[in-house]
């Protein structure tokens, strides 16, 4: 399948014989795969990573470091790979909230914020003093 050019367009060009219109119209070919492919890759074609790195996690990273949620994404990719997306949803969903959890850390800010508004109440109530330390004052030091 070559970009753009129908069979009965490349039968005529290699026969030579010359079509009215003055150029075809590109169109990207359709793929069994799913993915859609760039019309032109300027990336491959320069030899350069610009944000290819980020689409997966999995894949080659910059300086060759593995991402921060490598691991999660792969046993989400290891569960999903060929059940389906929708038997996937139920029978990955630990991995996928694993996943999840990584990325944008929502668990932990909210945990975290719990601690924060209960030290909080503490220090209203009497019950709990902030160390000079986390004050900003320094120790005294003989």
């Amino acid at each position: 399948c070559a970009w753009g050019r129908t069979e009965g367009e490349r039968r005529r060009r290699r026969s030579g014989k010359r079509t009215g219109r003055v150029l075809p119209v590109l169109r990207q070919p359709d793929t069994a795969g799913g993915g859609a492919m760039p019309f032109i890759d300027i990336q491959g074609k320069l030899g350069i990573d610009v944000d290819k790195w980020m689409l997966i996690q999995s894949g080659k990273q910059p300086w060759n470091r593995a991402a921060r949620c490598h691991v999660f994404e792969k046993e989400w990719i290891e569960c999903a790979h060929g059940i389906g997306k929708i038997r996937a949803k139920t029978e990955c969903k630990l991995e996928l909230e694993d996943f999840y959890e990584c990325l944008h850390r929502d668990k932990l800010h909210k945990r975290l914020t719990d601690i924060k508004t209960q030290r909080e109440k503490l220090v209203k109530e009497g019950k709990y003093t902030i160390p000079d330390h986390h004050l900003g004052k320094d120790e005294q030091r003989p």
